[in-house]
């Protein structure tokens, strides 16, 4: 059973930076793709970067690149984001995600991914 338990989340100004986590057990992800994405109130669940665990390849949201970088450490089975010059408009719930990735591009839906975290909240004040 793949678990999934997100960390770090928490108030910050804007320009502010935060480093999320997330650990992951239950299986062996070297063919997995592990993904972060974010919900903010009142919208739908979008995506915000993703790896692949094996590679370390990455994909990010148009949104987000050049501020957040997403990262994993094989021997800790834990994904990080870092995310820096942050904005209120980032303020949502930050939720990891992990895919079996069968090749192709990366996956950045939402229904590409099988497993998930609860979320942690990221809340940017102006």
């Amino acid at each position: 059973q793949v678990q999934l338990v997100e960390s770090g989340g928490g108030l910050v100004q804007t320009g502010g930076s935060l480093r999320l986590s997330c650990a992951a057990s239950g299986r062996t992800f070297s063919s997995y793709l592990m993904g972060w994405f974010r919900q903010a109130p009142g919208k739908e669940r979008e995506f915000v970067a993703t790896i692949r665990w094996s590679y370390g390849s990455t994909y990010y949201a148009d949104s987000v690149k050049d501020r957040f970088t997403i990262s994993r450490d094989n021997t800790k089975n834990t994904l990080y984001l870092q995310m820096n010059s942050l904005r209120p408009e980032d303020t949502a719930v930050y939720y990891c995600a992990a895919s079996i990735y069968l090749g192709g591009s990366f996956y950045s839906r939402v229904n590409q991914y099988e497993y998930w975290g609860r979320g942690t909240q990221v809340t940017v004040s102006s």
